[in-house]
């Protein structure tokens, strides 16, 4: 996705996230053609059509902020389902490309295998087909590890996420976090979950497809609202099946009743307040007037669109305080400070600092765990370099002392 990103700023410009928006919508119509042509051939055209208008609709039932964004989670769907489209064709060798596809754009992504070889299976579990299947997803993953470093692709996919995957912090916190986004999907869903009790054992796949997108939003214990997109492909396929068993009174009332509750989350999305992005932007205009363009900043914070909504470049390429101090947005409570970083982090965040310093340093912790004092890098940093220039919305701002 980072090179998605990339390719759209240079062709469009990097002022506007206009482009990422609408690949982000392009994104979502794929999938529901994907889905569509896959209930189509299960059990006709008006369950196909049911499919993917009921993947539009459940697609937005949950927090807008969070999962209406242009982000991993979203472009990972278009991948996940083409993997089970082409698996129920028997096109292995794609299905397997589909696979890694979706794994390089977000590793949970990898859990889609789990059906697909599953759909092997019931064709026959064919070696030869098997070996197009692994030969499928293998090379597309191992061109991107050559075509970047293979030792830091590993690390940066598998082995350096660890800490992010681990049972540390806070249990209250991660649960609460958990049962809130399932009760979003459960009342966008509320329409269908009675039709769905009462529609019987369905296909082994995707029974297992739910089960596997289930188990990729538990892993890493986040629970993040974008992470239960994963859930709604499969979750619209089902109940597309199950409503094309009702009678077409109950089948339409069901559709009017999602589409009223979508358009009440479209309504969240469009008038709840967005105190993060308000206080990213009191920020960005106090960092654009208190620096020149192309002076180097250094927003210690975990919004790194502060940079680009200010103008101005980041003096490290840790654009958030998360690698430098294992604090994340999802867990609180978890294990924070210098010694608890991703390992080497400090020394080039040192090497950098001291190579080119930020003019301008803005500590964005509002008294965090991951704040200045507890890690005695930057606390020493800003004692020998840097004086206070005011605060902003609560972050303290300090300039770079001359001579």
């Amino acid at each position: 996705m980072p090179w998605l990103y990339e390719g759209a700023f240079t062709l469009w410009g990097d002022t506007s996230l206009t482009p990422v928006r609408l690949a982000a919508v392009l994104a979502q119509l794929v999938t529901a053609l994907l889905i569509a042509s896959l209930a189509r051939r299960r059990w006709g055209s008006a369950a196909g059509r049911t499919a993917a208008l009921l993947h539009l609709l459940l697609s937005v039932g949950l927090n807008p902020e969070d999962t209406q964004a242009a982000a991993f989670a979203v472009f990972l769907l278009p991948a996940t389902v083409a993997a089970l489209w082409c698996a129920d064709r028997r096109h292995w060798g794609t299905a397997g490309a589909a696979v890694a596809a979706a794994f390089l754009v977000k590793q949970t992504g990898a859990v889609v295998l789990l059906p697909v070889l599953l759909l092997w299976w019931r064709a026959g579990g064919g070696g030869r087909d098997l070996a197009r299947l692994a030969l499928g997803g293998a090379l597309p993953v191992l061109a991107t590890a050559l075509a970047t470093d293979p030792a830091g692709f590993l690390f940066w996919t598998v082995t350096g996420s660890g800490a992010y995957a681990s049972f540390s912090g806070s249990v209250p916190h991660v649960l609460a976090r958990a049962l809130v986004n399932a009760a979003l999907l459960a009342a966008a869903s509320a329409a269908l979950l009675l039709p769905l009790a009462r529609a019987g054992r369905a296909p082994a796949e995707l029974r297992l497809w739910l089960g596997a997108s289930a188990l990729a939003v538990v892993t890493g214990l986040h629970f993040f609202g974008h992470y239960y997109l994963q859930l709604v492909p499969p979750l619209a396929l089902l109940a597309a099946r199950a409503l094309h068993r009702r009678p077409s009174a109950a089948r339409a009332g069901a559709l009017r009743a999602t589409a009223g509750l979508a358009a009440l989350f479209v309504l969240w999305g469009l008038l709840a307040p967005r105190p993060d992005t308000d206080h990213a932007v009191r920020l960005a205009h106090a960092v654009r007037a208190r620096t020149a363009p192309g002076e180097r900043v250094l927003v210690w914070s975990m919004h790194p669109e502060t940079y680009w909504l200010a103008g101005r470049p980041p003096a490290s390429r840790y654009l958030t305080a998360g690698l430098l101090t294992n604090h994340s947005g999802g867990r609180s409570g978890a294990r924070t400070g210098e010694p608890y970083a991703v390992p080497g982090t400090w020394h080039v965040f040192r090497a950098e600092t001291a190579a080119d310093p930020p003019h301008l340093l803005v500590d964005d912790s509002r008294g965090g765990d991951w704040a200045p004092r507890h890690l005695p890098t930057l606390r020493t940093l800003l004692a020998e370099r840097y004086r206070p220039a005011g605060t902003v919305d609560g972050a303290r701002l300090y300039v770079l002392r001359e001579g």
